[in-house]
């Protein structure tokens, strides 16, 4: 449906297009009055993109290709540093802090691939909430039922419909509890949340030390991978699809299966029935710890005593100026204790350790990305509604981050419905081989998609 990195790279090199046209159609859509773009963009950089389009274009013509993304349009997250430049992170409450002295290391690799940075992509306010609402920016609609008005998913609620939209094609996020791969899965995208720390936070304005991770949303799986590569240097061989006859996958029946809609329980039932079909060994395990996790993060959790310690000083100078929806699950950070925080450290120990243990058998656990299809915006107009959605979206998701781990949101509804996504994911380290997996399931899918 969308162009990937290779069928763009092919038409560069084959003269069908060049650089500077992809990026001028790119400006064009994000300029459109009558489009996204004024709540995907919070800022276009419109005369660099172009300079560094013309020198990419140069470049090739002298058979010069840094890589995959070589002269194609990318957008980042109102949350990666650009020189010269205050963070706002999809807010308003930082306007008139310090601009960052350097970029992002994630966008500086970026540049030096030749990639074309289009702009900043709009997000909920400091990445605190999984279904991309903001109320200083506007929100950004999902492409899918655009008449209804339906969440785009969060945070990286700009990231997504930049690629949907045509304004890039391909994204950078953040993921500390989902918020690269529930976008992904709402718009009918693929995301790649990889282990913490695989790529650099270094100029990331922070939500969670613990649980932040940095990844790509783009058209495919090996988009994605190609991406990857570039975001954490990783040198290797290009991860090649793995044979599905004989891998084995579980589905946690413990929590992950709750409350999905119809639509999501069917695509889901559909394409783990295909994955049998292919060979694939599918259990179905209880995995208990799931269950304990709210308990474990009844106080808050990493997220609102990490934000909290982050915030503290800008909420005592400007907290007027936050979204109340964002900044009231900051505080509940404020009244937990060194010691709380401690107990949290040793618990997510000993719930890693445990989870690793259970699924160590298995090359991956598969689960709907989020149990139910983008509400409407409007229905989310209530606190409480807003809450419930929010917790729903994020659960699922959030299970990898607390375990450490690396996830890949995939879509696997059929042609024409509503966007679903399908979860692959394992502990921490296992990058390369979610993504190959995830390129083996992604054609199955395909094929059934036709």
């Amino acid at each position: 449906m969308f162009p990937t990195l290779n069928e763009l790279n092919q038409a560069l090199n084959e003269g069908r297009t060049t650089s500077v046209a992809l990026t001028e159609a790119a400006l064009a859509r994000a300029r459109d009055e009558a489009g996204e773009g004024a709540r995907v963009y919070t800022k276009l950089y419109a005369e660099a993109a172009l300079a560094q389009a013309r020198a990419s274009d140069t470049l090739r013509a002298a058979g010069i290709v840094r890589s995959a993304v070589e002269g194609l349009p990318i957008s980042i997250k109102d949350l990666f540093d650009v020189e010269g430049e205050t963070t706002m992170a999809g807010s308003v409450a930082r306007a008139g802090e310090p601009a960052a002295d350097a970029n992002a290391e994630v966008v500086q690799r970026l540049i030096a691939a030749g990639a074309v940075i289009i702009g900043r992509t709009n997000m909920t306010e400091f990445a605190y909430s999984g279904l991309g609402i903001n109320p200083h920016y506007g929100t950004p609609l999902n492409p899918y039922d655009r008449a209804t008005g339906r969440i785009p998913g969060g945070s990286s609620s700009g990231a997504a419909v930049s690629i949907t939209d045509g304004m890039a094609v391909a994204a950078i996020g953040s993921d500390t509890g989902g918020s690269v791969r529930i976008p992904s899965a709402l718009c009918g995208l693929t995301g790649f949340k990889p282990s913490a720390w695989r790529v650099s936070m270094e100029g990331v304005l922070p939500l969670s030390a613990n649980l932040d991770s940095i990844g790509p949303i783009a058209a495919s799986v090996r988009c994605c991978a190609e991406l990857d590569a570039i975001l954490s240097g990783d040198g290797g061989p290009a991860p090649q699809a793995l044979p599905l006859r004989g891998l084995r996958l579980a589905v946690p029946t413990t929590l992950a299966l709750d409350g999905m809609d119809s639509h999501v329980a069917a695509s889901f039932e559909a394409a783990v029935a295909r994955l049998r079909e292919a060979g694939a060994l599918v259990d179905e395990i209880a995995v208990p710890e799931f269950a304990q996790l709210a308990a474990i993060n009844a106080k808050g959790g990493f997220t609102a005593a990490e934000a909290w310690a982050w915030h503290r000083d800008l909420i005592a100078r400007a907290g007027q100026r936050y979204d109340p929806r964002v900044v009231s699950r900051i505080m509940r950070g404020k009244d937990m204790s060194a010691a709380d925080y401690l107990d949290l450290l040793d618990a997510r120990e000993a719930w890693v350790a445990a989870v690793d243990h259970r699924i160590a058998g298995y090359d991956a656990l598969i689960m709907p990305t989020t149990p139910i299809v983008a509400p409407a915006v409007a229905d989310l107009a209530a606190d409480e509604a807003y809450y419930a959605a929010n917790g729903l979206i994020l659960r699922n998701p959030t299970l990898i981050n607390f375990l450490d781990g690396c996830a890949l949101s995939l879509p696997c509804h059929a042609a024409g419905t509503a966007p679903v996504g399908l979860m692959i994911a394992a502990s921490n380290g296992a990058d390369r081989r979610v993504l190959a997996i995830g390129l083996a399931v992604e054609e199955l899918l395909a094929q059934a998609r036709g």
